[in-house]
């Protein structure tokens, strides 16, 4: 009786295990990048989107991000936390290797930063060496 009662068990915490999973999900951020939404504004032309891809389950963050007609080359780029549009906020995710777009990436994302981009605090900013605060920058939104 008690190898049953074992095996049950066995099975019933296998069932949540599975039930667990299938409750992950992925949920999708957009941005639109220009230099209208730099903090200060200014009057660049260039333009971007980036895309980011997140999983409730394993709560990575994947992204790209794509631009043209900077000023010059990207000097660095990241993703910025917490702050609405019109605000700043400090470096949450730097974007690692080259900065040429496109430029690809993933990061994990502990509780805080997830509540954060739910919120709609996260942006997305490009920086070149004419605009050294940022040249492009977008909001990232579900």
């Amino acid at each position: 009786m008690s190898n049953k009662i074992v095996l049950a068990a066995a099975l019933a915490a296998g069932l949540f295990a599975g039930g667990s999973a299938a409750l992950a999900s992925e949920t999708v951020y957009h941005a639109t990048l220009n230099g209208a939404s730099e903090v200060p504004g200014n009057d660049s032309k260039a333009t971007g989107t980036a895309t980011a891809t997140f999983d409730t389950g394993s709560h990575m963050l994947k992204y790209t991000v794509s631009y043209s007609g900077l000023s010059g080359p990207a000097t660095m780029g990241h993703i910025h936390a917490p702050a609405k549009a019109g605000k700043n906020a400090p470096v949450v995710i730097p974007f690692k290797g080259s900065v040429a777009s496109p430029i690809n990436g993933e990061a994990k994302l502990d509780a805080k930063q997830i509540k954060q981009l739910e919120d709609g605090m996260m942006y997305v900013n490009i920086h070149t060496k004419a605009h050294p605060g940022g040249e492009i920058r977008g909001q990232l939104m579900k």
